[in-house]
């Protein structure tokens, strides 16, 4: 079982697979053999510091107080025991949250100092902060001189709707992350466009430079790339601009956009461009790249087709909202790039899988997709990627493997690494968890992503997991891994990738529908209305 910190609030969830196997409406399907949980679990997240009586002037949708969801986390390059994580806290649930908080560990990751970001009226945001609603998408970096960045998107109203209000925020410590800069403001939009998934970048060759990218909607569904710089460590910010405009015989966005830094200072970003056209909906994953610090970008390269459908409880099809459609993206000590997503090719379509694929000449060109989790017989969602110096590629990401029950939905959380992304180890990270009880955001909500660092010789992630309770539905947990993983063998299987072998023309148009669905699914999550503004046909 994994070894806790303490019991904090969340500690019986190692306990909730006998609950759900022994209570009233369970399964009569033979109950699977548990994984042996390896990593250190930390308390990270605690009781919400948002006064209970803060909606910030929202009156929609519901509020979970206390669900603390979407983590990510990053490591001071001077020190590797010297964490900065952000979530967001109180997700409401039909879009962001009352808060998005910061937290700092000096010890990694077992103790944490916990603050709320300025990006909402709920966090006492101040200046361009100050007058949000709700904030959402969370983002942290470091850059090499130690100098901490956060970035959020902070929301007012419904999309598209009258009076509706995005904006990209970002601000900067330099104090290790116990106080933070009053936000700057990136960009702010009104109800004719929508700022979306943001993601932020500190230039790993040059402190000067700090990245923040993002995808923004019009009404009619068109969703450029936007980025803006900073070039003095985030003091201030160049105006956003368009980078990368996605085309197609219909309308085209797209998502996740995603900067990554090489050794020489290229820069590569990452996405999954959606294109509909005569009402079907198709998605695929690319770069762009720029040898001049951003000032111009390559036209794309196409890495793969994208056929995630997002997973579901395979017991009562309960829908989970995922990091489907969402690519992670590390550059191993080698320079070689590796992006990972979820795809459900392997199956024909059956249920997603954790695909890979790695470039070694700088994102010009791409290796064929291949599954690399362990259990390609249950749903496996939202990977996240890292690398350390030793050339070891490490990949974070859930499942349902150990799900047998009517009435839960028991999801585990893997490890697994490589040298060569031939043969991976896979090694448990947490007890398996129940998420039925997680926040419900159009599905049961975790997070489009979380966060995995290389720290001080072993791998440390931020995790959200949901608690089995009603009160308090989710916490953000920080796992120390063992730093020998290798000695750890009760834990481990090994196993070869898994290609996507040539499919029939009727399993390819079932795979193509399925596709179609999620892609809707994931934009109506994100901006109801979507596909009758993209002209997308009923899934």
């Amino acid at each position: 079982m994994s070894e806790l910190a303490s019991c904090g609030r969340w500690c019986c969830v190692g306990a909730l697979w006998l609950l759900a196997s022994c209570g009233g409406g369970g399964s009569d399907a033979p109950a699977p053999s548990l994984p042996v949980a390896l990593g250190a679990a930390f308390p990270t997240s605690s009781g919400s510091p948002i006064d209970a009586a803060c909606t910030g002037g929202s009156t929609t949708g519901t509020l979970y107080i206390d669900a603390e969801v979407e983590p990510f986390v990053a490591v001071n390059p001077l020190d590797g025991a010297h964490l900065v994580g952000a979530w967001q806290q109180d997700r409401w649930s039909d879009g962001g949250a009352r808060a998005l908080m910061a937290a700092t560990s000096f010890d990694g990751g077992r103790s944490w100092a916990r603050q709320p970001l300025p990006f909402s009226r709920c966090a006492g945001g101040v200046g361009a902060g100050g007058d949000y609603e709700r904030a959402t998408d969370p983002w942290v970096d470091v850059g090499p001189d130690g100098t901490m960045h956060a970035m959020g998107l902070g929301i007012s109203g419904q999309a598209f709707q009258a009076g509706s209000v995005s904006a990209m925020l970002a601000v900067r410590s330099t104090d290790g992350g116990r106080t933070w800069s009053t936000p700057a403001m990136l960009v702010r939009d009104g109800a004719t466009l929508f700022n979306d998934k943001n993601s932020l970048t500190a230039d790993r060759t040059d402190a000067r430079y700090v990245y923040a990218v993002w995808d923004r909607l019009d009404a009619a569904g068109h969703g450029p790339t936007l980025l803006a710089r900073s070039l003095d460590g985030g003091l201030t910010w160049e105006a956003a601009r368009e980078i990368y405009v996605p085309a197609s015989a219909g309308v085209s966005q797209t998502l996740g956009n995603r900067i990554v830094v090489l050794a020489d200072g290229t820069l590569v970003n990452v996405f999954t461009q959606f294109d509909t056209v005569a009402g079907v909906s198709s998605a695929w994953l690319g770069a762009v790249r720029s040898a001049d610090k951003g000032l111009t970008w390559s036209p794309p390269v196409r890495i793969a087709d994208a056929r995630g459908i997002g997973a579901r409880d395979p017991q009562s099809g309960q829908p989970i909202r995922d990091g489907v459609q969402m690519p992670s993206i590390a550059v191993a000590a080698d320079n070689a790039l590796w992006v990972a997503w979820q795809d459900a090719r392997f199956s024909g379509g059956a249920r997603d899988a954790i695909a890979v694929s790695h470039s070694t000449d700088g994102g010009n060109t791409w290796s064929a997709p291949v599954a690399v989790n362990k259990n390609l017989g249950a749903a496996a969602f939202t990977p996240t990627l890292t690398a350390r110096g030793d050339g070891t590629v490490a990949l974070l990401h859930y499942d349902l493997r150990t799900d047998a029950a009517a009435d839960a939905t028991l999801a585990s959380t893997w490890l697994l690494t490589t040298r060569d992304g031939t043969t991976w180890n896979e090694f448990a990270v947490l007890d398996p968890f129940d998420m039925a009880n997680a926040p419900v955001a159009r599905g049961l909500f975790l997070g489009d992503y979380h966060g995995l660092v290389s720290a001080a010789g072993t791998f440390v992630a931020l995790m959200g997991v949901a608690t089995g309770g009603t009160a308090n539905r989710s916490d953000i947990v920080a796992v120390r891994m063992p730093a020998n993983l290798a000695a750890a063998s009760t834990a481990v299987g090994r196993r070869a990738v898994t290609s996507g072998a040539p499919v029939d023309e009727a399993t390819d148009a079932r795979l193509r529908a399925a596709t179609h669905a999620a892609i809707v699914r994931t934009m109506e999550r994100r901006v109801p209305g979507w596909a009758a503004r993209v002209g997308a046909n009923p899934p």
